[in-house]
């Protein structure tokens, strides 16, 4: 599992590095339906199945290398993860693929589909709570509790999204897009921006369109932007602006955008269980705050560069449908909060500015990140298809977005 890259972030070139570079796909079904350039960033084949391979790997990875050169080598390392399910494959394949112990905390309400799947890669599960906050409340007074004066076991936790390691390492993605985009757009002099000093050559990159549930994606996709040498910038000469997506009932960014501090939820009611974070972390809002004009950062389109919106429960399910029939994956519902919006028609809303004619709009670079498919099957498709069949009917459509 996963390649033997040394991680970027450490000299752990010893250790097998638990992510991989994901492919950046152009989806010419995708670009005709929103009338611009979508290329699609596929974290579903990273080889938890998700994104959270980059993040929590690097969080791991650091870690395990840290405990073996600790005062205590002889302990056995065990890992330690609470999780709606894709921090939780993630903590266990990575395990897997140091040759580790995990123990993944889950709530009651957890999908059998995740529990499988953790249970095939030899993870220790334990359901408790009806929600990750309560299942996180029962991993670090309990679980590891019961470890903490152990003699043989050195456990280590793993949280889902709220650690600078998992931000740095879900940064990754960032390079890799600014990498990889040249190419796919073969390099077309009208395309690329060429560096005056260095000669670079930088892609053109409107906007990177990823979900939100406590914030791990979101800060990384922000620290992989702000940390590069070269700014990526857009075809109106602007930084690359952020579009993040919750589904409503799992809006935690978004609510707290709108109330202009940072707020908790008094509970998860979407369907989509892994946005399921009632409060963003504090990194997050800290980007809200300096990059988002209803957080009160920017002052102007100009200067915003995050974007917070919402769609609804039937959007985000019904895109996973159209997704499999347009790019023939299977993706779960968090992910079709990212995808909803090219079949909605909000992503020209939220990225092609007021005045923006339809010409200017064709040339614009979009990256969707898709960032995972875990909790999905075929039934899932069958039933989603019948149950939000009339999602997109712009008449049905509950305007939740953080942005007129």
């Amino acid at each position: 599992m996963g390649s033997q890259g040394p991680s970027p972030n450490s000299n752990n070139a010893d250790l097998p590095q638990p992510w991989i570079e994901t492919p950046l796909i152009p989806s010419v079904p995708l670009s005709r339906i929103a009338g611009c350039n979508i290329f699609l960033k596929l974290e579903n084949l990273q080889p938890s199945g998700s994104f959270k391979s980059r993040g929590i790997g690097n969080m791991m990875l650091l870690a395990a290398s840290s405990a073996a050169a600790s005062s205590s080598p002889e302990k056995e390392i065990h890992f330690y993860c609470s999780s709606e399910g894709n921090a939780g494959l993630a903590c266990a394949t990575t395990a897997a693929t140091l040759n580790k112990k995990a123990t993944i905390v889950l709530p009651v309400t957890a999908s059998p589909v995740v529990i499988d799947k953790l249970l095939a890669l030899g993870a220790q599960v334990i359901k408790a709570g009806t929600n990750w906050p309560e299942a996180d409340a029962h991993l670090r007074n309990v679980c590891l509790a019961e470890s903490r004066d152990s003699q043989v076991v050195q456990a280590i936790y793993v949280p889902p999204f709220d650690h600078a390691d998992i931000w740095s390492g879900a940064a990754t993605l960032v390079d890799e897009i600014a990498t990889q985009l040249p190419a796919v757009l073969r390099k077309s002099p009208h395309e690329v921006i060429l560096d005056d000093q260095d000669q670079t050559r930088q892609p053109v990159i409107d906007a990177i369109v990823c979900n939100v549930g406590g914030g791990g994606l979101l800060n990384g996709v922000m620290e992989g932007l702000e940390r590069r040498k070269i700014p990526l910038v857009g075809h109106d000469g602007l930084p690359t602006k952020v579009l993040a997506l919750e589904t409503i009932g799992a809006d935690s960014l978004n609510v707290s955008v709108k109330r202009g501090e940072h707020s908790t939820l008094p509970g998860i009611t979407s369907i989509a269980k892994s946005l399921g974070a009632t409060k963003v972390s504090r990194r997050t809002w800290e980007w809200a705050e300096k990059y988002s004009s209803l957080g009160g950062g920017a002052q102007d389109e100009e200067e915003e560069k995050l974007i917070s919106a919402t769609v609804t429960d039937g959007e985000a399910a019904l895109a996973c449908v159209k997704f499999a029939d347009d790019a023939r994956m299977l993706i779960e519902v968090s992910c079709g909060a990212t995808i909803a919006t090219v079949y909605n028609g909000d992503l020209r809303k939220y990225l092609g500015g007021k005045d923006i004619s339809d010409e200017e709009w064709r040339k614009r670079n979009v990256v969707l990140v898709v960032c995972g498919g875990n909790n999905t099957n075929l039934e899932t498709m069958e039933r989603y298809r019948e149950e939000y069949a009339g999602a997109f009917d712009k008449s049905a459509v509950v305007n939740g977005s953080g942005k007129d």
